[in-house]
């Protein structure tokens, strides 16, 4: 069972600084940077897919998660510091990713999670070369996005001028993928922009704050709770044995379920709730923004791809025949656990999403923050009691926090 102990463990990373030693317009914490990279990422591999190269979907999902939990435990240690200990001391390095996966172990129930977790962290042989490379990409340039903002804040800075340097010197070790090169080249592939637009888009997403109505500890963004909902609907979807097409769908689902939101902020759901109609109405006029403003940012290829995770995204979904059917996620265990039916279980996607929600509450009334809205999102372990979804027990997951 999904545990609360790894949920708060994922939490963690909101609280996790990054580039603390700059000035900062904004707060960069490390579950929004990981959100970034993970979008970058699906960029990158399905350019490499488009240049006829195989991408292991499982391995980059797995990859970004395991790292994401991997700096949970080793919270803000530089990235020179970092790289200096796994490749100038090989042995430091092996018993430092030891430590790391005993304080993770007892957090993951599940014997396969667990067992990849091992490999991950201390065999070292989980992944194969691309997805390390596609991952080592996207972690770059999502870094790179964030100096850009430090350096605008500290022009002429000593440690900016180095900084600039190296990271000028390393994007040449990426160029061998085929996406690096186009988003170093900024290729369009439309009048309205490009996929480095897309990318910008994304990270955008990391400046709307959620709960915006109401103080909390930490404040979260629309971008880090994304990457949250993306890693718990894969780790509800590993209890239920969803075959990598499916993994895949649910995670990239649950990373891009709010991306509509960058053309219309994030709008709180009492307010959505507000009048019976107006969660639908928000709903259309989300897709046709989206539609006018986000799709024609990205290839033609990937756009059904990006549609089918953001149109009706709580709804599960399979394909027959090429077209979109709604189906529950009981169906999708039944009948349609198969790559060929390309499923997603939006209904496990929006599990996750609210077991965020109350993580967001949780943390935050922990802290001695409790206001009315924080108080109303804890009650969605009394709505959420007794119920199950696809086979997986959601009240004992909410049970697990009382």
């Amino acid at each position: 069972m999904l545990r609360r102990s790894l949920i708060l463990k994922l939490f963690d990373a909101f609280s996790i600084q990054r580039w603390n030693d700059q000035i900062r317009p904004v707060e960069l914490v490390e579950m929004d940077k990981h959100a970034h990279k993970m979008a970058i990422a699906w960029c990158l591999a399905r350019w490499e897919e488009d240049a006829g190269h195989s991408v292991d979907w499982h391995n980059l999902i797995r990859g970004g998660l395991f790292e994401l939990l991997r700096r949970t435990v080793l919270s803000d240690i530089k990235q020179p510091v970092y790289q200096a200990i796994r490749s100038g001391h090989r042995e430091a390095f092996a018993r430092l990713s030891d430590w790391v996966y005993r304080q993770l172990e007892p957090l993951v129930d599940d014997v396969g999670v667990r067992a990849d977790l091992r490999r991950y962290l201390v065999d070292d042989d989980l992944l194969d070369d691309t997805s390390r490379r596609i991952l080592a990409a996207a972690h770059f340039q999502a870094s790179l996005w964030e100096f850009r903002i430090i350096q605008r804040m500290n022009p002429g800075s000593r440690l900016t001028t180095r900084v600039d340097r190296l990271m000028n010197s390393e994007l040449g070790t990426h160029l061998d993928l085929v996406g690096m090169r186009n988003l170093a080249t900024g290729a369009l592939v439309s009048a309205q922009g490009g996929v480095s637009d897309f990318v910008d888009l994304v990270g955008h997403l990391r400046f709307q704050v959620r709960w915006a109505q109401t103080p909390r500890i930490p404040p979260t963004s629309v971008l880090g709770h994304s990457m949250l909902v993306a890693c718990l609907s894969y780790l509800l979807a590993r209890e239920v044995g969803a075959t990598d097409r499916r993994l895949r769908n649910d995670f990239f689902g649950g990373l891009f379920h709010d991306l509509p939101e960058s053309v219309t902020r994030d709008i709180v759901s009492p307010v959505k709730r507000s009048i019976p109609e107006l969660a639908e109405v928000i709903g259309q006029i989300e897709q046709e923004l989206a539609a006018a403003e986000i799709y024609p940012l990205v290839e033609p290829s990937w756009r059904d791809e990006l549609r089918y995770f953001t149109t009706d995204e709580f709804d599960s979904k399979i394909r027959e025949a090429g077209a979109v059917r709604k189906v529950t996620s009981d169906a999708i265990n039944a009948s349609f656990n198969a790559d060929a039916h390309d499923p997603i279980d939006g209904e496990l996607i929006r599990v996750a999403d609210h077991l965020s929600a109350y993580a967001e509450a949780y943390k935050s009334t922990s802290s001695g923050i409790r206001t009315p809205q924080l108080e109303e999102g804890l009650q969605l372990a009394a709505a959420w009691k007794g119920r199950t979804v696809g086979g997986i027990d959601v009240g004992a997951i909410y049970g697990d926090f009382q």
